[in-house]
């Protein structure tokens, strides 16, 4: 078969289910190219204090040449209710003017509580949330699975009601273009497997993986990132993982190898955790990614 054929043959073939074989899919034919992004909750104390605003964080983010920035909802003025379209048209316009991109952006849900009715309103919220992110020009939406207490429920009947609350959050995100990017956050969710169970159980190629390497806990965490790496469409990379239950420095190097053998292309988002000045240990992050050669 000619190869242009061959190209135009696999360009009308629909797409498969899952959101990681879709991803490779996609992306089979192309080289890794990867962009630097910073994810905000690296200045959680300062932004929630109010010694610095998301205007700021665009100003670091272009000090630092990042790509993008990922804006945590929780920062937006009147959070969890959605920003209004002058704020959000004021902030995605000093964006481009500084060359930023917006690569996603995130909200704190919880589907794991039992009671429908809060159920139903994280959904209504999430639904919000991602008109917000279309109008942001995000691509995606993260979202979190819960750590509700679930006594008297099994975790079978838990993720059967949670895997219908975000296919119906992923019909919303079709709709306006947005991906719903679930994070891996050591919650319900807390092994590659747990990702996968719920993966399958949710039919749309509107989810897909926010990675956050510092979320496996048990065992080798570079073998659950691997396992899983295909279906991250966005990520939270960490200084630190845990490796049976120990913190331990990430091994950057180690990290980009996984990521260079997968089908992903995109934004890779830096995020600083736990003690320790963020306008010192974010430019250290920056280093050590790209020494490992992550960024350019």
């Amino acid at each position: 078969m000619r190869r242009r054929t061959l190209l135009k043959s696999l360009a009308t073939l629909p797409l498969l289910t899952a959101a990681g074989s879709s991803l490779a899919a996609v992306n089979e034919n192309f080289a890794p190219r990867f962009k630097s992004s910073l994810n905000v909750y690296s200045f959680n104390r300062l932004l929630r204090d109010g010694t610095i605003d998301l205007f700021d964080m665009l100003d670091f983010c272009a000090q630092h040449d990042f790509d993008a920035i990922d804006p945590t909802g929780y920062y937006f003025p009147a959070y969890p209710a959605v920003p209004t379209d002058d704020f959000i048209n004021t902030f995605k316009k000093k964006a481009f003017f500084l060359g930023l991109d917006i690569s996603g952006t995130g909200i704190r849900n919880d589907f794991v509580n039992p009671d429908p009715d809060r159920r139903a309103a994280d959904v209504e919220m999430t639904r919000a949330w991602i008109e917000a992110a279309a109008k942001l020009g995000s691509p995606c939406l993260r979202i979190f699975t819960g750590k509700s207490e679930h006594e008297g429920y099994s975790r079978e009947q838990v993720f059967e009601w949670m895997a219908r609350d975000i296919q119906a959050c992923c019909s919303h995100g079709e709709e306006h273009g947005v991906i719903v990017a679930l994070q891996n956050h050591n919650e319900f969710l807390k092994t590659a497997a747990d990702v996968d169970e719920l993966f399958e159980r949710v039919d749309s190629d509107w989810l897909g993986l926010n990675l956050d390497i510092g979320s496996y806990r048990a065992g080798d965490p570079y073998a659950e990132i691997e396992h899983n790496v295909n279906r991250a469409v966005t990520w939270q990379i960490k200084e630190n993982v845990w490796i049976n239950g120990v913190e331990t420095a990430t091994d950057f190097e180690r990290l980009a190898v996984i990521i260079r053998r997968s089908a992903y292309r995109g934004y890779l988002p830096l995020e600083t955790l736990g003690p320790g000045d963020p306008y010192l240990k974010i430019p250290a992050l920056v280093e050590r990614a790209r020494s490992a050669g992550l960024f350019g």
